[in-house]
This record gives structure tokens, sequence and C-alpha cells, in this order.
């Protein structure tokens, strides 16, 4: 989900381009890496660089077919009109975290190492009746909106244009969480060449201002 604000800008830039319609299908990564891996067919399927690399060593994407696109760190948000705590250094973020009435995090890769952050800090116990992780498919930030989170941590593109919360910021360099996220072919597609093309397509430097504009980076 962290990817499907930018692909739906990139896949309609690509067909302006090059004529060309993909039909971008976004999902829980969760399940992106189940219906893959019972051999639901695809011709691409992006995801985390580690979920990418499963399914392949599993053989349900083509060898060699990996490509890094994009780089995602995780940023903060509250909701909207709430006063916004200090994060900007490891120490004051532990502070804010330890203070706030509840938590939310994401199901994909990042919430698995946020709570190693929270475990690595000595307060995971006492943080667990406090945390809300965010059904697969409902970002977090709309849990934040709502009301039902004080504190929502998750991909900055995910949070980046939704309404209701305000976004403090990344994460601190020192704990920033940054997820590369990959794409790789399917390994029954008969369209492979055309695959490799709009995979060369979200490559190009071209792409990287859309990119940018989610809060994404360039992988």
């Amino acid at each position: 989900m962290a990817t499907r604000a930018v692909l739906a800008e990139l896949t309609r830039a690509y067909f302006q381009v090059w004529g060309r319609v993909v039909h971008i299908e976004s999902v829980g990564g969760v399940d992106a890496a189940r219906r893959v891996s019972v051999g639901e067919p695809f011709d691409v399927v992006l995801l985390a660089s580690d979920a990418i690399d499963k399914l392949l060593a599993s053989g349900h994407l083509l060898a060699g077919s990996k490509v890094d696109l994009v780089r995602s760190g995780v940023a903060i948000a509250v909701r909207e009109g709430t006063p916004g705590p200090d994060i900007s250094t490891e120490a004051a973020l532990k502070a804010c975290v330890t203070a706030a009435a509840s938590i939310g995090y994401s199901t994909g890769p990042s919430g698995v190492q946020l709570l190693a952050l929270f475990q690595r800090w000595g307060i995971a116990e006492q943080l667990q009746p406090r945390l809300i992780q965010a059904p697969p498919g409902v970002p977090v930030g709309a849990l934040v909106a709502e009301g039902k989170v004080a504190l929502g941590f998750q991909q900055l593109s995910e949070l980046i244009h939704l309404p209701g919360i305000t976004v403090l910021g990344l994460m601190p360099p020192e704990v920033q969480i940054n997820t590369t996220f990959s794409a790789g072919i399917g390994a029954k597609s008969a369209q492979v060449d055309a695959v490799r093309d709009f995979l060369g397509f979200l490559k190009a430097p071209e792409a990287e201002p859309f990119k940018r504009h989610h809060g994404m980076a360039p992988a």
C-alpha cells in the first residue's frame, strides 16, 4: 500500500509516454505475497525487498528479475489540531512514545521493525496495552484522523496526503526505519519484455520527481 499513490501516477505517466496501459492492484503486502505464493498469476509484483526475495527463492518470480525501485522512511503523525511533541532525537522520540495514550503501527515490515525498536528500548512490555495495529490495507493515518490512535507510525508515503492528520516528520536518523520496495516479474508472465520496459520506466531518472512528491527516494 505504501507504493499505491506513486504507482498510480507513474502508470499514468507511462501511458502518456508509451501508450501502454498497466493495471495496478494495490492491496496489503501480506495479502499480495500470499496471493502470489499460492499461484495467482501476475505479470509483475511490487513489494518490500525481502518479500520479493522470498518469492524469488520459492520460484514464483522470474530469476534475476528483481529491480529496486524506491526507498521509503517512516514518519510520525498526530491528529490535526493536536500539539506536536518533540521527535527530533532518539531520546525525545522515546519519551514521546512512552507518554502516548495509544500508538498505531502497520502490518508491513516497518511495523515489525518498530516493535523491535520498542523492544530494544526496553519499553515493549509497558506499551503492549496501548499498541494498535492497523488492519491490512488500512492506513495508520486513517486511525489517527478518526481519533482511534494518538501517535501513528507508517511510511511517509502513506501519511503525506491524508486529511485530518499532521505529519510531525520522519523518525530521527539514528532510529529511522527505511524500507526498499522492489519489483519482480511473475514466473508465468507471458509479457516479460513489456514488463521489463515498464520497470525500466519506473527506474529511470524521469520517475524521480514522482517518487519525491510522494515522500520516497529512488532506490
